[in-house]
């Protein structure tokens, strides 16, 4: 499990890095305003979809069964059934494409009404998210092949395709851009033409572990009635996460213009540890789980649920403190540039502080899911979502006027630590998390730890003569990355003091990965 986080992690670190080159260039070339909030809206709607669908309740209904079939019935049973599940997800996604295709502006004005009040703006999100809109049936089919992958234990490829999304990006934003009316028209056609491209990259990865996928005549089978009775519950749950998400975006957009922008940046860096962390642990957990769940290996699963949560925090608690200690000074150096100014940076460094909040919690979220999905419940979390649902909407409508575009980051983090205090109230109360002593000793003192390198952090800023954010050039980013630089020495050393051995199990690594040498003659 650590080698699959490991790979997942490190292939999702080096996306989300060429990610944050692409959301350089946007806000380079677009800033804080109506085009950059245009599009925002735009990839909203095929990204709620793909979650919805793909990675969502499809992913979590897909993964255990597959992953059961190989392990009892073999290679041959699974890889039909994974042709079965493909036919008929590309069915159902078509149908929803082409609908989305000729209701966009009704669609635009259910995600996005706010940009009503401005006709330019929601005129260019509407043709915008025609342009981005077949992405979701790509993306979403993408996720099914990466499924198949992950069931496979193969994490690598799967992992690496989804780099293709920020290179296609790139590629568009910069040479495209001269043949289109705007950059926003080249970053939408970049959006849509990542999807094929890894959809491509996955269906080759599959050909290769000899799972080649086809694409039989769709049929309810029996195999493809259990993963839709299984998968009900799961949309419905999932569809209740993606609402969350559609009431942040509908009241970021009746907020003044250009928050959902600031709103849309901070998000990008509390995404970083996001993905390579929760979604690595999430991901590489579920496979691992099921077949302990399935061949009674019930020690087994509480020690990989126990060490998945101690692997997801180790680094998310610094990474949130470190996130709310320097946004400042990162949201500065990563996007300050052409028309995104530096009062924009200020204030998207607000809204992620908002975020930086439930960032633990949105990966404790990832890492205690799969514990009723590998047993096939997909229902309890619908209960779960509705709660966090209307608690959500509450803190966006009570929040939205005082805090404007912080509001929205701090409901949505609110709402994550509710989801993890009830998945974890009822895990523990059916007896599915058993916290070891272990897992208690070292969360208590990771938390210290970050704590204490937050307070270093400030008190460094606090000393230079200069803040970060007047510096210039190559001055700036020298003393972020010294502070990032002390973050991570004095998060290292803390854990030290208080007795987790990273130095110890760093050397290990060292040690096994050097060659090893013979002896010879003197």
């Amino acid at each position: 499990m650590i080698k699959g986080i490991l790979t997942v992690g490190g292939w999702t670190m080096a996306s989300r890095v060429l990610g944050l080159v692409r959301d350089r260039l946007l806000a380079t070339y677009m800033g804080v305003g109506p085009a950059q909030d245009a599009f925002q809206v735009a990839v909203r709607l095929p990204n709620m979809f793909r979650r919805l669908f793909g990675e969502g309740a499809f992913n979590a209904a897909f993964v255990p069964l597959f992953s059961s079939l190989l392990a009892r019935e073999g290679h041959d049973t699974a890889r039909r059934f994974a042709r079965e599940a493909m036919a008929v997800l590309g069915f159902w996604l078509l149908g929803i494409t082409v609908l989305g295709e000729i209701f966009m502006p009704q669609l635009m004005y259910v995600i996005g009404s706010g940009l009503a009040r401005h006709p330019a703006t929601f005129t260019l999100a509407v043709e915008l998210a025609r342009i981005t809109f077949p992405y979701l049936m790509l993306i979403c089919l993408a996720a099914l092949v990466s499924g198949v992958l992950n069931g496979l234990d193969r994490f690598g490829m799967a992992s690496a395709a989804y780099v293709a999304f920020n290179l296609v990006g790139i590629a568009c934003i910069v040479w495209l851009t001269p043949h289109v009316p705007s950059v926003a028209y080249a970053a939408a056609w970049g959006f849509m033409l990542s999807g094929v491209v890894q959809l491509a990259i996955l269906l080759f990865g599959s050909k290769r572990a000899g799972m080649g996928m086809g694409l039989p005549r769709p049929r309810l089978t029996p195999d493809m009635r259990e993963l839709m009775r299984r998968m009900v519950p799961g949309l419905v749950g999932s569809g209740i996460s993606q609402l969350n998400l559609t009431v942040d975006t509908l009241i970021a957009t009746w907020l003044p213009p250009g928050s959902l922008s600031l709103m849309y940046f901070a998000d990008r860096l509390n995404q970083l540890p996001l993905g390579v962390l929760g979604n690595a642990a999430g991901t590489t957990m579920l496979p691992v789980l099921t077949r302990e769940v399935q061949t009674g290996q019930v020690e087994a699963a509480h020690q990989t649920q126990n060490r998945a949560i101690e692997y997801g925090l180790i680094l998310t608690l610094p990474a949130a403190a470190a996130l709310a200690a320097l946004a400042v000074p990162l949201m500065a150096a990563l996007f300050e540039s052409g028309a995104f100014t530096a009062h924009d940076a200020v204030l998207s460094a607000q809204s992620l502080c908002g975020y930086a909040l439930g960032l633990p919690f949105f990966v404790l979220v990832k890492v205690l899911s799969p514990a009723f999905f590998a047993r096939g419940d997909t229902s309890t979390p619908v209960r779960i979502g509705i709660s966090t649902l209307v608690i959500n909407l509450a803190l966006n409508l009570a929040l939205m006027r005082p805090l404007a575009h912080v509001g929205p980051p701090l409901a949505s983090s609110i709402a994550a630590i509710l989801n993890t205090a009830l998945l974890g109230a009822l895990l523990l109360r059916r007896g599915w998390l058993r916290p070891d002593r272990a897992l208690l000793w070292r969360l208590a003192r990771m938390l210290l730890a970050a704590l204490a390198m937050a307070a270093i952090l400030r008190g460094a800023q606090a000393m230079l003569p200069t803040p970060v954010i007047f510096m210039r050039g190559g001055h700036r980013l020298l003393v972020l990355a010294a502070l990032i630089g002390l973050g991570l020495a004095s998060y290292a050393a803390g854990l030290q003091v208080l007795g987790i051995g990273v130095l110890d199990l760093v050397r290990r690594q060292v040690r096994r990965r050097l060659p090893t040498r013979r002896a010879g003659p003197i």
